[in-house]
């Protein structure tokens, strides 16, 4: 069963910064998912990261997870206009 959590956050910055996102979470967990979620569209897949991984990158995101302090950080790094969305975090609640 999915578990979203409560955070999520509307990335606005100038582009070519770079953004970072947090996210913590409340259950121990085998993985968790980044989504962005487009204006009037549904929520897309861009990063997976499993419990046993301690990074995990997909183009210009980067995704940690820290399992002892159940926080996984997203980073975009030199944020483009196409970069602006919501962006939300998911687990897989055991």
């Amino acid at each position: 069963s999915q578990q979203q959590e409560e955070s999520s956050w509307v990335l606005s910055i100038q582009e070519g910064e770079n953004a970072t996102m947090n996210c913590s979470y409340k259950t121990s967990t085998t993985n968790l998912q980044w989504y962005r979620q487009d204006s009037g569209k549904g929520p897309a897949l861009v990063i997976l990261i499993r419990s046993n991984e301690r990074e995990k990158h997909s183009g210009r995101l980067t995704a940690t997870l820290d399992t002892s302090t159940q926080r996984s950080i997203l980073s975009i790094t030199a944020s483009q206009a196409a970069d602006a969305a919501t962006y939300f975090c998911a687990t897989d609640a055991q």
